[in-house]
């Protein structure tokens, strides 16, 4: 028989991969969805399995949504990537932030407890929860100092995460994964504005790209690879926490020369620094160190960040042009 698995937050970027990814192997596949207006399934769509998922309603800051959806999946096996996840809105929404990001993760571990204590739980942590960086590399067992409410909401749902492990005997997980991205990327998150802005000046529909800091480094991969980091850990006979990273960081800065280069142009023609995008707090280098994630998991990032630019770029000119 199939196994089920439930999947909050898979109308987003990593919930359409992991979907796919489980599909493959197959799961039966249940997707939890709060009703907040836009339509969220183009992803899934863009992705061929929409018709594949079982669709649900339900919302992380309602605990008996929750407890409902896993009665009716019984899901062996529970996803929480739901989240408010672009830092910038945190700082204009930190306390929904806190609601749904922080408080909405323990509502799913209480579910979960409440309903099946032997399902597997995957909480999606963050490379943000580190922010003030004390050490150049981050792994496992680097101080977390976040530096933004989105960041602080996740730190919190991490270590609920582990105190329902340790509490409750959980066979819970935490991934902290560091900068994913893809062709499925939200327009507001920085890899994909540059991808975006460089399909249309180049099909001369915009003529500038308007940045903040481009010398923060950040340590990116493609989401694709890192859903399977995700499905491994809830594979493993112990829980535990790894960081999901590449082990590469590169500048804002270098990563939009690499994008504009991509269709024959200089970034330095078109790019616009402009205070409005600073952050209140930056965060200005994070690096992850995979090498737990490589020896337990055997798992390692296979794109390279030029191999990705170049795929989300080459996948907003099409989209650019249909508009």
């Amino acid at each position: 028989m199939a196994k089920h698995a439930l999947i909050t937050g898979i109308t987003g970027q990593d919930g359409a991969y992991l979907a796919k990814f489980l599909l493959g192997k197959g799961y039966s596949v249940h997707g939890l969805m709060a009703r907040r207006g836009t339509d969220t399934l183009w992803r899934l769509r863009e992705l061929a399995v929409l018709d594949q998922i079982d669709i649900i309603d339900a919302d992380l800051i309602d605990l008996s949504s929750l407890i409902r959806v896993l009665e009716k999946t019984q899901a062996e096996e529970v996803y929480n990537l739901a989240a408010q996840s672009f830092v910038a809105t945190s700082w204009n929404q930190p306390l929904l932030t806190a609601e749904v990001t922080g408080v909405g993760a323990l509502r799913m571990l209480e579910a979960v407890r409440i309903v099946n204590p032997h399902a597997r739980f995957y909480q999606a942590s963050t490379s943000e929860m580190f922010g003030k960086i004390r050490e150049p590399i981050q792994d496992e067992n680097t101080l977390f100092h976040p530096r933004s409410p989105y960041g602080v909401s996740k730190l919190f749902a991490h270590w609920s995460t582990i105190n329902y492990r340790e509490s409750f005997n959980l066979h819970a997980s935490c991934g902290i994964l560091f900068n994913h991205e893809s062709p499925l990327r939200g327009i507001e998150f920085v890899t994909r504005k540059v991808t975006d802005a460089v399909a249309r000046i180049s099909l001369g529909r915009q003529k500038e790209l308007r940045l903040g800091n481009i010398d923060a480094q950040r340590d990116w991969g493609f989401a694709g690879d890192y859903v399977e980091a995700m499905w491994s850990m809830l594979q493993q006979p112990e829980p535990d926490d790894y960081v999901v990273a590449t082990g590469t960081t590169t500048s804002v800065r270098v990563m939009c020369e690499c994008a504009f280069a991509h269709v024959g142009l200089n970034y330095m023609d078109y790019l616009v620094i402009d205070p409005y995008f600073q952050r209140p707090a930056e965060v200005d280098t994070l690096c992850g160190n995979p090498a737990k994630a490589r020896a337990r998991l055997g798992w390692e990032c296979k794109t390279s960040l030029e191999d990705l630019i170049h795929m989300m770029v080459d996948a907003d000119l099409p989209r650019v042009k249909r508009e």
